[in-house]
């Protein structure tokens, strides 16, 4: 697939909605949200780039009564009313076994796969650098599907691994509430960083 000369800019409202005008939400309408809306978020966020293609991050979907039970306790109390009131949580987590998908998702370099197996350390750098990466992105694809989200880093790791993941090599890095806002925020937004305080030039 070539790569067009002049590559296309989103318009004011797409920015609005993916950054200026996006609030983090803390409080959450009813509404549900479907299974395609949500099969969607990741259909679009796959494609963000990660180093070498690794794409570590796996995501837990939570909107059952069940699920809620069984995951609250394991959050901060602050952050509980905010995970109670939406109608999805997403937990997302790296897979230290993300070298299993190498033949397919990198398939000019199958021969990873082995690399990657014999060297902890390197799997632990893929996925401490590219699930940090691609949670951002989740969260972007949260808003550009017209929906709230609400990151959340108050809760136990290893509480929710032992709780939803006791077989697997997943590991989760961040909760991420879903969802339609209840109503407005509840204060103005904080300041961003202006470009002189972050921006140098050489």
């Amino acid at each position: 697939m070539s790569v067009p000369a002049t590559l296309p800019r989103i318009n004011d409202e797409a920015r609005a909605a993916l950054f200026t005008d996006a609030r983090t939400v803390y409080s959450f309408a009813g509404t549900p949200v479907d299974d395609e809306t949500l099969t969607g978020i990741w259909e679009l966020a796959r494609w963000a780039p990660t180093a070498a293609n690794m794409q570590p991050l796996r995501v837990l979907y939570i909107r059952t009564p069940e699920g809620k039970e069984r995951l609250l306790p394991h959050l901060d109390e602050g952050n509980r009313p905010k995970s109670a009131s939406a109608p999805v949580v997403a937990v997302l987590a790296v897979d230290n076994r993300f070298h299993d998908h190498i033949p397919h998702i990198v398939p000019i370099r199958p021969e990873m796969k082995d690399h990657f197996e014999g060297e902890p350390a390197q799997r632990e750098g893929i996925t401490s650098f590219n699930g940090p990466l691609q949670a951002g992105y989740f969260i972007l694809a949260v808003r550009a599907s017209g929906l709230a989200a609400g990151p959340m880093a108050g809760f136990d790791p290893a509480g929710i691994d032992k709780e939803f993941f006791p077989d697997s090599d997943w590991r989760s890095i961040l909760v991420v509430n879903i969802g339609h806002p209840a109503g407005a925020p509840e204060f103005d937004r904080m300041p961003r960083l202006a470009h002189e305080h972050v921006l140098t030039w050489a």
